[in-house]
């Protein structure tokens, strides 16, 4: 049985835990309390040099990390990864934007904020990301103004990367409100079989 090395409100984990569950894959989940510094513990470095959850233990002693990169292997050869090159490709576009324009924006304002509870101590970040996190958004609204879903029109491993931080947008000051593209995006991938939330209280 997979091991999924897990933080419960991380939007990265859940990605992993809502894609098994929708692939039917059955895993045991490991918490690993980030707060707690127990990603950066002597036993756990060896699993992910980084220090950071997700980390999928797909066999004994074999790990593997980084969130998007997890997707990508258990969606090989499922309808969540499309086997045509360019849609493909496009998958991996929507996935490096949620990396690199998308969650370090709308992600850490939620950890600030949500999990950390101090927003006042980050006030001034916090009103530096806004105006990047407002840009992502509004990328992902204008797609989605013409697609039901990001890549070839069907639900795959790029909606699920871009959903795991968009539909807790709120948690780090985020007003979807403007958003209604995005909105019914959101219903739509709640809508998909096996959807689980984030947390059970979601």
């Amino acid at each position: 049985m997979m091991k999924l090395y897990d933080f419960l409100p991380s939007g990265n984990c859940y990605k992993v835990r809502l894609l098994l569950t929708q692939l039917g894959i059955p895993f045991e989940r490991v918490e690993v309390n980030i707060l707690q510094g127990k990603s950066r513990t002597p036993e756990f470095m060896p699993k992910n040099l980084n220090g950071r959850v997700p980390v999928l233990e797909v066999e004994p002693g074999k790990f593997l990390a980084e969130s998007n990169a997890i997707l990508f292997y258990l969606s090989h050869g499922t309808p969540f990864l499309p086997d045509d090159p360019w849609q493909r490709a496009k998958v991996l576009q929507w996935l490096f934007f949620e990396q690199y324009s998308h969650e370090p924006y709308i992600a850490t304002s939620r950890y600030w904020i949500s999990i950390l509870g101090k927003a006042e101590e980050y006030q001034q970040a916090l009103a530096q990301k806004r105006q990047p996190g407002y840009a992502a958004l509004t990328v992902m609204d204008t797609h989605l103004q013409q697609h039901r879903f990001f890549v070839g029109d069907r639900y795959t491993i790029a909606d699920i990367g871009l959903f795991a931080y968009t539909h807790v947008a709120d948690e780090g000051g985020f007003d979807l409100s403007g958003f209604p593209a995005i909105l019914s995006w959101l219903e739509r991938v709640t809508l998909q079989p096996g959807h689980i939330p984030i947390t059970p209280n979601k």
